[in-house]
């Protein structure tokens, strides 16, 4: 995969800022974030609360990780999963048509739509080359 080590530094901070950054804003309002779980129509109201608790958190702690350097085959990994989980949700609401708030980024968040699945496919592709891009062993 990619070796040349200011590359991956580079997906590292955006990835892990955007995470950082997400996290942060859902921490502030959990509400706020259970609500747009809810708006998605996919999940049980004690799902999404318990989501909206657990879900930043995990966030913030990978993109922190991931921008220190440590166990970054693991962080990318949980990252990846969840743009993997997003993309999937966000192409769902489109498809039900859907006209809703992603809920990325607390009252920052924006409409879903083509152009949300193409900014959240280019950081799912940026996390999985870390991901790919890490030793077997974690540093």
């Amino acid at each position: 995969m990619i070796r040349n080590k200011y590359v991956l530094y580079f997906f590292r901070i955006i990835v892990g800022g955007v995470f950082i950054w997400a996290g942060v804003l859902k921490i502030i309002d959990p509400l706020g974030f259970a609500q747009s779980i809810a708006n998605y129509r996919l999940f049980p109201a004690w799902m999404a609360f318990f989501m909206a608790l657990v879900i930043p958190w995990i966030e913030l702690i990978c993109g922190v990780l991931l921008i220190l350097g440590l166990f970054p085959r693991t962080s990318s990994f949980v990252l990846s999963l969840f743009l993997f989980a997003f993309i999937v949700l966000i192409w769902t609401a489109i498809l039900r048509g859907l006209n809703i708030d992603c809920g990325c980024f607390g009252s920052f968040s924006r409409k879903v739509d083509y152009s949300l699945l193409l900014v959240d496919g280019i950081l799912f592709v940026m996390s999985t080359l870390l991901f790919l891009s890490s030793g077997r062993k974690e540093v």
